[in-house]
């Protein structure tokens, strides 16, 4: 049995290169979000300063006369499986829905999975930074918010019920909120990576992000705001993705021009060029002009020289 009658090729070709690239970019974006969640946990015990600054947050927000995350919440109590569904939208959609925005660029779109891949590398980096500069408790712990853990009361919870000793989760990196700031990027991708007319409804994942992570008390109004600042500078630093799919009917090719007539090579059936007329078949001159006729000029309607 040999390679041919197998399907199995001796020299690496285009599948062998994909699959590296495939290994390669699981591992780059494997090890990305290895680096982040190892670089969250570096303010896990700033508790004091982490509480400080919720208190500022709450009170800059009342100051800009933002709504308040608990008017939200009321909407979410008032009945259990809608709080439910809340808590699950958080817990769950997440991770999956990016992960799938990736895989599906990667397969459909390569040249803006490159783009989007590149932005929230750039968007997570930065919001690190910020977890590590202004740890800040979520307002679900805030006492003067006076909000519920919606979480631990209906479930399901992804957060342990002491901040200081969880090893799952960094509790006091509120701001940004990456949960709207990869939704937000994951509708602006699906957005220019489409064409169809409804490819604005994306924008729905976001605006349920936010509603379910500010309803849950999981974030302040300002960790998206700030999230979408960053979004927008990340979105400025990387370069912009290959153009964007047009929509509509392909354009139809130019309708071949007709072949010039020639005397050969002509098909069946084909008429061919006339032959140059000769001298003896050229019509005869109007009245009154010269044309020539052997070495000599006549002149036709002259009676010098004429012959009947």
């Amino acid at each position: 049995m040999n390679a041919q009658t197998t399907g199995i090729s001796e020299e690496p070709g285009p599948p062998g290169a994909a699959r590296r690239r495939l290994i390669r970019e699981l591992l780059l974006v494997a090890g990305l979000f290895a680096v982040y969640k190892a670089g969250r946990t570096l303010s896990t015990g700033r508790t004091g300063e982490a509480f400080r600054n919720a208190g500022w947050t709450w009170d800059a927000e009342r100051a800009l006369h933002l709504p308040g995350e608990g008017a939200v919440q009321r909407l979410l109590l008032h009945g259990d499986a809608l709080v439910h569904t809340a808590n699950t939208y958080y817990a769950v959609v997440h991770f999956p829905a990016t992960a799938l925005f990736l895989i599906w660029l990667y397969v459909r779109r390569p040249g803006h999975y490159l783009w989007a891949r590149r932005v929230l590398a750039v968007l997570t980096g930065a919001a690190l930074v910020l977890h590590l500069a202004f740890p800040l408790a979520p307002p679900r712990m805030l006492e003067a918010a006076h909000l519920v853990d919606t979480g631990r009361m209906y479930g399901p919870s992804v957060y342990g019920a002491d901040p200081a000793s969880d090893a799952m989760a960094n509790q006091f990196a509120a701001m940004p909120s990456l949960h709207f700031g990869w939704a937000l990027m994951l509708a602006l991708g699906m957005i220019a990576a489409t064409a169809s007319r409804w490819r604005a409804l994306w924008l729905l994942h976001p605006l349920v992000t936010l509603l379910v992570v500010v309803g849950t008390a999981n974030h302040y109004w300002l960790d998206s705001v700030v999230a979408a600042v960053l979004l927008g500078a990340a979105l400025l630093v990387v370069p912009s993705p290959p153009g964007q799919p047009r929509s509509g009917p392909p354009a139809q090719e130019p309708a071949a021009l007709p072949a010039q007539r020639t005397g050969t090579g002509s098909a069946p059936n084909q008429a061919t060029a006339p032959a140059a007329p000769t001298r003896a078949s050229a019509p005869a001159a109007p009245t009154g002009a010269c044309a020539p006729a052997g070495p000599t000029r006549a002149c036709a309607g002259t009676s010098a020289g004429a012959r009947p």
